[in-house]
């Protein structure tokens, strides 16, 4: 499972620096979302990967080795609403600027 979730982090890192190193807006777009899930998919991970453990510890003299932290699943999710609402933005500012310069090239030329 750990081989499959690194190899997951690995291929949308990839994909997606090679995605903002395209010349087209909504390739960058596109590739900065991809990046983004593959930080809180690290983000997910560094929780460790716990299956049918409680999140929440009650009591004081339990083992922490047996419950999930909650913290990475808390940050993830805050990432994950704020992820969306920067692409809304980054589309609405790629419209804005393609009909300002006739053109969705990053650097504003057609070539």
């Amino acid at each position: 499972m750990e081989l499959t979730l690194a190899l997951a982090i690995g291929v949308l890192a990839a994909s997606g620096v090679y995605l903002i190193l395209r010349p087209r807006t909504f390739q960058v777009i596109i590739g900065l979302s991809l990046l983004s899930y593959a930080v809180n998919l690290f983000l997910l991970a560094m929780g460790r990967l716990r299956m049918n453990a409680a999140p929440i510890v009650s009591g004081a003299d339990v083992d922490p080795a047996n419950y999930t932290d909650p913290v990475p699943q808390a940050l993830v999710l805050t990432a994950i609403v704020i992820g969306f609402a920067m692409t809304a933005l980054f589309l609405v500012v790629l419209l804005a600027a393609r009909g300002l310069t006739r053109s969705d090239h990053v650097d504003g030329k057609n070539t």
